[in-house]
């Protein structure tokens, strides 16, 4: 199986981010869990990728020989979309639909729309569109027979062009996929090896050409260099004598293996993000919570998400920057707002914080780095919510620098005291986090204080307690590495991977093609399970219906109970949960099937604190409230015991991030190293 070897017991997780690689190094056998920083090296991440393994064996006294599985979060694919650096790539299409990427959809986006509106260019231009004559039916019956001589030339169009990756998206290949499978291999006949060919059946087979033209595009433009990218990860853990299988996390929540993730790039544009929620899942779960909304907050954004009954939700409507993306991907909204984002003064004498970033270079005012407007993170050391050193000692705090631009830039304009003026600024980047709560708890139908809140990433700790106020919320939790969860989230991963297929026209009518369907996915899943060597016994599939009532642009996923009388019973539960209504009287539609597999990789184990006594503060720190300045006193994270308490106001300190305790609020310390902030009756 795709896990560690039991005589090779150390299980290591490595997050790359823009400014630092985060690696969580857990010992299998004993619980002992490490934790390790490196900077980031953007032209070449695998150097820093190798830099923090070797980082974190060696803290914990290990030999690299003892690494039995290696895990990875990746964001090459999701920042080759984002800033439009992937590969140049031709589209092969169906004669007559070569304008469907330039047609797109009739909605604009919300705020665009208050003015006037520019069409994003397209990732590949007309011009890379090539038709070729065949056609399938929505039955999957063929027309038009494929004409292969059209598709020879095509690829002569590639080779002329110079493509290093090409796209096939022909008209209702989800219902019969012969004709694309075809022109695929007559592609990768014809073309180079080194040409990244990409047909939208292996990638997405569902309804909708616009959405499977875009997936398959953006599929077959990254692959080229997360192959590369994964092919240099490989030959570095050769090279330092690893072993180990290198599992990679994918968007879904899931890990899988580096042949899956070569073939199917895009599945890991949400690998970061994914792995925190799949992190802040298992400490919540430790501490007895399976309601949550996880917040993390890092730099330049806020990524929020929703989870239910321990289960994390999926959606095939995610986007990557401006781009529709119909993966199973967490259902996730990400904001500009983060530690560095910047306020500033509008035209119209409105201030503003976000979405633009100072980031690592020059970062805060307070850094020391040359940063000279003003931060969310100058805000809270302007308020005394950040004790005057950072990551152990190793980072001074300019106190002074974070208050005068907060005042040159906020406060003096606006006519305002420092404190009052940081005190802004906070609350409106704390109101546009609630407001993308809001998105995914009220407007999927929850009450958001029927919820934990799991604050996390290197600023979640600072506003945990200010969101759960504006929101109702009681409890906040704060997992024991904050600042690394994304990494310690990949040691809570299992194998991960989704098979889906839309219906046929016509085929939703009998439950026997349903069923005929499901098994079909079923044995694709099987054909996974097989090749991550996943044993029978933690294997787990989980079949899912998207269905929506006649006319409705968008489906709703329910499971799938063998009969469509019964998801028709829980389509109509689900509609009146997020829509407030259902309608008795018109019978859903079944659209696409979904099965999802799962392989079970062994549990790190549990951890338990030893019981405390009591907390001891290490010195105290002058904070800013609202009537005035006080002694808010400051405590070492690492010296507190299951049980140990503290009332606010005061600072918790740990390496990779600082805990707001607001007046108001006590935190205490769970047995499984979850700090708690509850607030007072």
């Amino acid at each position: 199986m795709s896990s560690a070897d039991t005589s090779r017991l150390l299980v290591v997780a490595i997050d790359i981010g823009g400014t630092f690689t985060d690696v969580a190094l857990q010992d299998l056998a004993t619980g002992e869990a490490w934790t390790a920083k490196t900077p980031s090296t953007p032209q070449d991440p695998s150097q820093a990728f190798l830099t923090g393994l070797r980082l974190a064996v060696e803290a914990a006294g290990r030999d690299t020989a003892e690494v039995g599985r290696v895990l990875h979060g990746t964001t090459v694919a999701t920042n080759l979309i984002l800033e439009g650096k992937a590969s140049p790539a031709a589209l092969i299409t169906t004669e007559g639909f070569r304008h469907v990427l330039e047609i797109g959809r009739q909605d604009i986006p919300r705020a665009a729309n208050l003015f006037a509106w520019v069409k994003p260019r397209r990732p590949v231009p007309p011009s890379r569109v090539l038709e070729v004559p065949g056609r399938i039916a929505a039955d999957g019956t063929e027309l038009q027979k494929l004409d292969e001589a059209a598709v020879r030339r095509a690829a002569a169009k590639c080779r002329a062009l110079g493509m290093h990756a090409v796209a096939v998206c022909l008209l209702h290949a989800y219902a019969n996929p012969d004709h694309e499978r075809r022109v695929a291999a007559i592609l990768r006949a014809e073309l180079p090896p080194d040409v990244a060919v990409s047909a939208s059946t292996e990638v997405l087979p569902v309804i909708r050409e616009y959405e499977r033209s875009l997936a398959v595009v953006l599929n077959a433009q990254v692959m080229p260099a997360v192959s590369t990218y994964v092919g240099r990860i490989e030959k570095r853990l050769e090279d330092a004598g690893i072993h180990a299988p290198l599992l990679l996390m994918q968007s879904n929540g899931g890990v899988a293996g580096a042949a899956v993730i070569r073939r199917a790039p895009a599945t890991t544009a949400l690998s970061g993000p994914a792995a925190g929620v799949v992190g802040a899942r298992a400490e919540a779960a430790a501490a007895g919570f399976p309601d949550l909304i996880t917040v993390d907050i890092g730099g330049t954004s806020a990524d929020i998400s929703l989870i239910k009954g321990g289960q994390i939700g999926l959606t095939q409507r995610g986007h990557v920057g401006g781009w529709p993306l119909p993966l199973p991907m967490l259902d996730m909204v990400t904001i500009g707002a983060g530690g560095g984002s910047l306020a500033r003064i509008a035209g119209s004498g409105a201030l503003t914080v976000g979405p633009e970033s100072a980031g690592a270079d020059p970062g805060p005012a307070c850094y020391g780095r040359g940063g000279e407007r003003p931060t969310v993170t100058d805000a809270h050391v302007a308020l005394g919510h950040l004790p005057p050193r950072l990551l152990g000692g190793r980072m001074q705090l300019d106190a002074m620098r974070a208050r005068d631009a907060v005042r040159r830039h906020v406060a003096e304009p606006l006519g305002m005291s420092v404190e009052a003026a940081a005190r802004g600024m906070l609350a409106i980047v704390d109101n546009a986090m609630v407001g993308a709560v809001r998105v995914v708890s009220v407007e999927r139908g929850h009450d958001p204080r029927d919820f934990a809140l799991v604050a996390f990433g290197g600023a979640g700790p600072l506003h945990g307690a200010a969101l759960a106020d504006l929101l109702g919320i009681r409890t906040v939790l704060v997992p024991r590495y904050p600042g690394v969860l994304c990494a310690q989230g990949l040691l809570a991963a299992d194998l991960g991977a989704e098979f889906t297929r839309s219906l046929r026209h016509g085929q939703a009518e009998s439950d026997q093609a349903v069923a005929q369907a499901f098994d079909e996915l079923e044995a694709a899943a099987l054909q996974w399970f097989a090749e991550e060597a996943v044993p029978e016994a933690a294997r787990s599939i989980t079949p899912v219906v998207l269905m929506r009532y006649a006319g409705q642009g968008s489906e709703l996923p329910v499971p799938w109970r063998g009969s469509a009388t019964a998801a028709e019973a829980d389509f109509a539960a689900a509609h009146r949960a997020l829509y407030g209504f259902d309608l008795p009287e018109g019978r859903p539609e079944l659209v696409t099937l979904r099965t999802e597999a799962r392989g079970r990789l062994p549990d790190p184990p549990p951890v338990e604190l030893t019981a405390g006594r009591g907390a001891q503060p290490v010195g105290t720190h002058v904070m800013h409230l609202p009537d005035g300045p006080c002694e808010a006193a400051l405590h070492d994270r690492g010296s507190l015991g299951a049980g140990d308490t503290l009332a606010g106001p005061a600072i918790v300190m740990q390496f990779d991030a600082t805990t707001l305790v607001p007046p108001g609020w006590r935190a205490r310390m769970h047995a499984s190293g979850t700090l708690l902030l509850e607030r007072g009756a």
